[in-house]
């Protein structure tokens, strides 16, 4: 289980117009920045990417969320996977712990 300190520091680090402008051609547009959406085809961009919330949000299909939800959707990651993703791409040192069988129970029970 990764680190709660380690999550933080995947997410203050992984700055949201990096992440998606790796897979996605963006242009500034006002305060945003736009582009065609990746998960849906699409001739005029409905992509937003907003640098101060550190969101993105797509008005054609409704997909919307973080750095880190980003590179779930589109690379097809588990939430663990994403976050190593991202730690890799920034040189982040990943600490994990040792899942105990509460922590298992926990899980299975939500």
């Amino acid at each position: 289980m990764i680190t709660g300190e380690t999550i933080e520091k995947i997410k203050e680090t992984a700055r949201i117009e990096e992440v998606v402008g790796d897979f996605v051609h963006l242009k500034k547009r006002g305060s945003s920045l736009i582009g065609n959406c990746p998960f849906h085809g699409e001739k005029t961009p409905s992509f937003h990417v907003s640098v101060s919330k550190g969101i993105y949000k797509c008005f054609g299909c409704g997909v919307a969320g973080d750095s880190v939800r980003f590179i779930m959707e589109h690379e097809k990651y588990s939430y663990p996977e994403a976050l190593k993703f991202l730690a890799n791409k920034y040189n982040i040192e990943v600490e994990e712990t040792v899942e105990t069988v509460q922590d298992v129970e926990a899980q299975n029970n939500r």
